[in-house]
């Protein structure tokens, strides 16, 4: 990573007391960011470590930590915040592990790590959930990181402004790369605040209203959200919470977004702009920008980046990829997303949904859940929708409500949905989840989207025995 720390250096001289970086407790100029960086660089050499892995809320500490096992010329390996004892054992072991630096405490921890073969150049391992068995390690290399970052900077730099806060988890590929690189890339401020202070509680619970405080407080130009915070946001803009107009551009990546969504978001004063990307491929494939979106699309392909549809219709990467996932060092040409979608004529890419969702009715037709789920997002009652139906005559979905949202309510919310689909993709019978999905508990994923075999292991029973009450 000396591309980014060579960075640093230049802003450092041209602009030594422009903010790096903020939290609760502390800011850090770009001088003080440098001096910062080589004095945890030092620690960590003292240790002697090799593959350092990085726990911690989001803050000032955990970034320096992450620059400077780069300058050490560790292999950095990000904890979710989420993950099980068991996984993090996991993690550890597979990556060897040597160093491990708690950012909450700023305790830096050895331990006995067997040898482990690495790919050429690995730098990063980022950690996926996944849907089954343990998580999986993508190895990144710094060319790579460094190509994604200066693809994001051609496409955003006029538009992101200069104050970034982070939202999601640093441990989230999403977030460490387009939401602390690029602001450090381009000179710009990263603002880092807690979960606490950002809403969140456990590893699926938020409360919007202090997420909209912290906004307020903090004034950032630019956010990066998934869709469920994107929506939850728009919520309370239209319930007339004060949205800062200091806001110039909302990145929304991790899962389909409904269009109508991102146009009552533009309606109330929020910038959203719809993105496609994978672990695989360095976190960011394609984005719409202002001047250059298309509601229903996520943009068009970045520079580094080649994107083609198979003859399947899946979605294909070239030109920045993985050097491979830990226990395989194979470094693929070309990345089968696995996703399903279109180029159209000027070039946006329009994702439809994950391949191996595609549900085929027992009368034949094919159909993409996350197209019936995305139109749910236009419903107020409802929180997350996951929707069932593979080889059925009718789809069914189990249903998380919104807080306060009755029975009665979700019933209308999905007759109103249903109105606007075809009869063959309207939801037939239905379930109200227990409680919401969460990494805690296997049915999401790191960034909240549901895992749909083991949703489906929960509460297949409950959805038949829906299906013969609708069917008597």
């Amino acid at each position: 990573m000396t591309w980014l720390l060579d960075t640093l250096t230049r802003h450092a001289l041209h602009q030594p007391n422009v903010i790096a970086l903020e939290d609760e407790q502390q800011q850090l100029s770009y001088r003080t960011l440098l001096m910062a960086v080589d004095a945890m660089t030092a620690r960590l050499k003292r240790k002697g470590a090799t593959c350092l892995a990085l726990h911690g809320d989001n803050s000032v500490a955990w970034v320096i930590a992450d620059l400077a096992g780069q300058q050490a010329h560790c292999v950095v390996v990000p904890v979710p915040t989420f993950f099980s004892r068991q996984q993090v054992d996991h993690l550890y072991r597979s990556a060897g592990v040597d160093v491990i630096y708690h950012a909450d405490t700023d305790r830096l921890k050895t331990r006995e790590a067997a040898a482990v073969v690495l790919p050429d150049a690995c730098s990063k391992i980022t950690f996926t959930s996944g849907s089954t068995g343990q998580p999986k390690g993508v190895c990144l290399t710094a060319a790579q990181q460094r190509s994604t970052v200066v693809a994001l900077a051609q496409r955003v730099s006029r538009h992101a402004g200069d104050r970034h806060l982070c939202v999601l988890p640093l441990a989230t590929l999403l977030e460490n790369v387009a939401g602390v690189y690029l602001p450090l890339y381009l000179g710009a401020t990263v603002v880092l605040r807690g979960c606490a202070a950002l809403g969140f509680t456990g590893s699926s619970q938020i409360n919007p209203l202090l997420l909209f405080r912290t906004l307020n407080t903090t004034r950032p130009q630019s956010l990066i959200l998934v869709p469920e915070l994107l929506r939850l946001l728009v919520l309370m803009a239209e319930k007339s919470l004060p949205v800062p107009d200091s806001l110039r551009f909302i990145a929304v990546g991790g899962g389909k977004v409904d269009p109508t969504l991102v146009e009552r978001a533009h309606a109330s004063g929020l910038p959203a702009y719809e993105g496609y990307g994978l672990s695989e491929s360095g976190s960011v494939v394609s984005l719409n920008v202002p001047g250059d979106n298309r509601p229903g699309c996520a943009g068009k392909p970045l520079s580094h980046v080649q994107v083609s549809i198979s003859d399947h219709g899946e979605i294909q990467v070239r030109g920045s990829l993985m050097a491979g996932y830990l226990g395989d060092e194979h470094a693929p040409s070309c990345w089968d997303t696995g996703d399903l979608g279109v180029i159209d004529n000027e070039g946006f890419l329009r994702v439809s949904g994950r391949r191996k969702n595609l549900l085929i009715s027992s009368y034949g037709r094919n159909i993409n859940p996350e197209w019936v789920e995305s139109a749910c997002q236009a419903e107020d009652a409802l929180h997350t929708v996951v929707v069932f139906g593979d080889g059925e005559a009718n789809l069914s979905a189990v249903m998380v409500p919104m807080p306060g949202a009755t029975r009665e309510k979700v019933a209308a919310a999905v007759s109103r949905v249903n109105e606007t689909l075809p009869d063959y993709a309207r939801i037939h019978h239905w379930v109200l989840a227990e409680e919401g999905f969460s990494a805690a508990d296997g049915l999401a994923t790191a960034n909240g989207r549901p895992r749909r075999d083991a949703i489906f292991n929960v509460y297949h029973s409950a959805l038949q025995d829906a299906e013969r009450c609708v069917s008597h």
